[in-house]
């Protein structure tokens, strides 16, 4: 069953341990089914009590799953592995488009940002128990959110969306509850659920967001929350509009109860009006991450929501990291004063490389989605030949398998490294890796 490998262990945790070691090995392959609790009792002499007790503490660290008398397997995509093993290895001489980065060339130059944050910080020394959020920094991030129609509510700041997304999760859900996610959406969300032990609820989505009647059926279903990017959906580029933002909080207001969480991780970066579900139901969170247009070595993010969720956060922050440091919040604070880049022209030009592809696309046949951000999602019936036939023609793209669950094969393509000379290139390379154009009926 487990091929040449042998799991070991005397307690729990150690046979946990073993099992996730060779899940993050590729000793054990997804999939894999593991032996009854009787069976691996016998093998490595021990209680099956204490079998029960290792695979428990598996399934909450999102490595195994177990369907009743099937059995437990392993994860198809574990949170011991994670997403990012599924990716194409660029070979030189192959322009790389797969992987999600800015255009360096958008990015704001740091130096002078940081000089003068470390200016203020030699004058005024950061000490404990100083407040955690820079009163600059609160002020021009609630101005913004104002201005976006986020409900006001309590602001704290946390190293990047994905930190922000853990931390709100955890402050309300407990392992085995189900989230409610966007398939096809980001990879290390669709890891992170699991690794917390929580199980997720496919949502499907197309350019305007979220679908209404799948998140309804998640949410009848049981699922306790809801995650939502708003703008830039990673990989397929929806942004929600504001008759989805309507039907989506219709169904919200059907379940009160729901925890939603909402990424703008692409402000900056867009030039389409946000539309909020936020406040909808009585516990919410919006994170806003400032990575995409300022730089992802910023891992700054800034979170409000309803009061208790964002007091457990700050509860939970204080007694791990305490708080994200003052000299980065100030540097995002003279960022942000400077006006520098300039936002509106950044989100331009990413607009203009995607709908450059988009039209060079269709043109050739070839439909695909990228209302938003810097990435255009490509529907393909073979996602593993499409993947290889573009190498072989000199384009490394992200092989659609990294952000889906149940949702059509697809791949991504980034844009923000693309010069108006790639495109027609590029275009004429998809439109042959995808095959006559009579033949795609999965468009």
């Amino acid at each position: 069953m487990l091929g040449g490998y042998r799991i070991e262990g005397r307690g729990a945790a150690e046979i946990a341990a073993s099992v996730e070691r060779a899940v993050g090995s590729g000793e054990l392959e997804p999939g894999q089914l593991l032996p009854s609790m009787r069976e691996l009792a016998v093998e490595v002499g021990v209680n099956p009590n204490t079998v029960a007790a290792a695979y428990r503490i598996l399934r909450e660290r999102g490595v195994i799953e177990t369907a009743g008398r099937r059995g437990s397997r392993v994860r198809p995509a574990p949170a011991t592995t994670g997403r990012d093993h599924i990716r194409v290895d660029v070979p030189e001489g192959v322009r790389d488009v797969s992987s999600g980065n800015p255009d360096p060339a958008l990015l704001p130059p740091l130096a002078p940002a940081f000089a003068a944050a470390a200016a203020q910080g030699d004058r005024e020394p950061v000490l404990y128990g100083d407040d955690a959020v820079e009163p600059d920094l609160a002020r021009t991030a609630r101005a913004g959110l104002d201005a976006d129609g986020v409900p006001d509510g309590p602001l704290a700041v946390l190293s990047g969306a994905l930190d922000g997304v853990e931390r709100v999760l955890a402050a309300h859900l407990k392992p085995g509850d189900t989230v409610a996610v966007e398939d096809p959406g980001w990879g290390r969300t669709l890891d992170l659920v699991p690794a917390l032990g929580l199980r997720t609820a496919g949502v499907g989505v197309d350019d305007e967001g979220p679908l209404p009647d799948d998140v309804r059926r998640a949410l009848e279903g049981g699922a306790r929350a809801l995650i939502v990017t708003d703008r830039a959906q990673n990989p397929t580029g929806a942004a929600v509009t504001a008759t989805r933002a309507r039907a989506l909080r219709a169904v919200l207001r059907e379940h009160p109860a729901t925890l939603v969480i909402e990424d703008d991780h692409g402000h900056g970066i867009v030039d389409l009006p946000l539309h909020p579900l936020a406040g909808v139901t009585r516990h919410w969170a919006f994170v806003r991450s400032v990575a995409k247009a300022y730089g992802p070595d910023l891992r700054l993010a800034l979170l409000t929501g309803d009061d208790v969720t964002v007091d457990r956060v700050r509860g939970r922050q204080r007694l791990g990291p305490g708080w994200v440091s003052l000299l980065l919040q100030r540097a995002v604070v003279r960022l942000w004063a400077d006006g520098v880049p300039d936002t509106r022209a950044v989100a331009a030009e990413y607009g203009r490389r995607r709908d450059l592809l988009i039209d060079a696309l269709a043109r050739r046949g070839v439909r695909v989605h990228g209302r938003s951000g810097m990435n255009v999602w490509v529907p393909v019936p073979d996602e593993t030949g499409a993947v290889a036939r573009l190498l072989h023609a000199g384009w490394a793209v992200a092989p659609g398998a990294r952000f889906r669950m149940s949702a059509p094969p697809g791949i991504r393509i980034t844009v923000s490294a693309l010069t108006d000379e790639d495109i027609a290139v590029l275009a004429d390379a998809v439109a042959a890796a995808l095959g006559p154009a009579p033949a795609r009926g999965y468009v």
